[in-house]
């Protein structure tokens, strides 16, 4: 029986490759695509996007070629969490013709397809390529690699970089292990940033990795899935800030915040309680499901930095609560602060 391909899609919080995924799925050219999708926090926002593609499965049908996980980062439950999804997918691999996996935005790439070197999955399924998504405008705006200038004499002037923070060890092993990496959102920014956005990210991927502009996720399927790389056997080229250590930890200060609230709100009222939340807070990534008065539609909304999106992606179903469910990914996030300043309540917390 036939190996199925697997493509890791990779990246930071917020690059677009939920997006990337649900354009891919939607477009499949006949394509038989199961998907794994790992998420930072319990409630599932990306899972349930994904299983709302009308080619989908319906969510109930327990053979649904979508698996989410929300237990914890794959890197770091790849025997407790991901083995286990891997061994039942791979029980209908006759019915599956290629595999995408979603990681969580803080997992490194390196330990999940280190996990493709196990007997339970080798001799049913492969890394066809590791895809790295970056956006554009969160590079260009130092939301997470810090002044690009800056980093980059760092990274020159000392190879181990121990005064890097993790999340720009993190942003460094998503691109050493890329086989392509696409930039996403360079159309919010001017044409000399998108050369200086380019031109960094050219300096720091390994020779042939090549990088491709990629708009509200698409992009032909041919281009992604079909690399044949076997990522698996070949790791020991592809460098890591973690390869000496024994285990890897990660930033034990970053962590996800939930709020499932029985409200409804006015879009352009939410994002302006967000943006002064984002102000107040280290916070990285927002996502969610909105309510909004008198309307029938369910408002997806998206944040990265300072920068929000939203739009209406399908009707609220009968069966279903209509209630704001987010997810707020941040550094030491305080639940109660975080929720009373998202639903306006007055806390003396908040005063703190």
């Amino acid at each position: 029986m036939h190996k199925i391909p697997v493509t890791v899609i990779t990246g930071f919080l917020g690059a677009g490759k939920t997006t990337l995924i649900r354009h891919l799925l939607q477009n499949n050219e006949g394509r038989r695509i199961a998907v794994l999708v790992n998420e930072f926090g319990e409630v599932g926002i990306d899972g349930e996007l994904l299983r709302d593609c009308q080619v989908c499965d319906d969510e109930e049908d327990p053979n649904s070629n979508i698996v989410e996980l929300t237990n914890g980062c794959l890197c770091c439950t790849v025997q407790e969490e991901f083995l286990p999804a891997m061994q039942e997918l791979l029980k209908r691999r006759d019915r599956i013709d290629c595999m995408l996996i979603e990681t969580s935005g803080l997992a490194l790439p390196k330990p999940l397809v280190q996990a493709f070197r196990w007997p339970e999955i080798r001799t049913g399924a492969t890394v066809d390529s590791v895809i790295t998504v970056v956006d554009c405008e969160a590079l260009a705006t130092n939301q997470f690699v810090g002044d690009l200038e800056a980093f980059e004499i760092q990274r020159q002037a000392d190879d181990s970089l121990e005064h890097e923070t993790p999340i720009e060890e993190l942003f460094e092993d998503q691109l050493a292990c890329a086989d392509l990496v696409l930039l996403t959102k360079s159309d919010r920014v001017d044409d000399q940033t998108q050369v200086k956005v380019q031109q960094w990210l050219k300096q720091n991927l390994s020779g042939g990795v090549k990088l491709i502009q990629c708009q509200d996720g698409k992009i032909d399927c041919d281009l992604l899935l079909g690399f044949n790389a076997a990522v698996e056997d070949n790791l020991d080229s592809r460098r890591s800030h973690h390869d000496n250590e024994a285990e890897h930890e990660h930033d034990d200060g970053i962590n996800a915040v939930q709020l499932l609230l029985d409200q409804t709100f006015e879009p352009s009222v939410l994002v302006k309680r967000l943006q002064t939340l984002v102000q107040q807070q280290e916070i990285y990534r927002i996502k969610g499901f909105v309510a909004v008065p008198k309307k029938a539609m369910r408002l997806v909304l998206q944040g990265v930095g300072n920068r929000f999106d939203y739009f209406y992606d399908r009707a609220w179903q009968p069966h279903e609560p209509r209630q704001t469910k987010l997810v707020l990914i941040g550094r030491e996030l305080d639940q109660v602060l975080v929720e009373s300043l998202v639903s306006g309540e007055e806390l003396s917390v908040a005063g703190k």
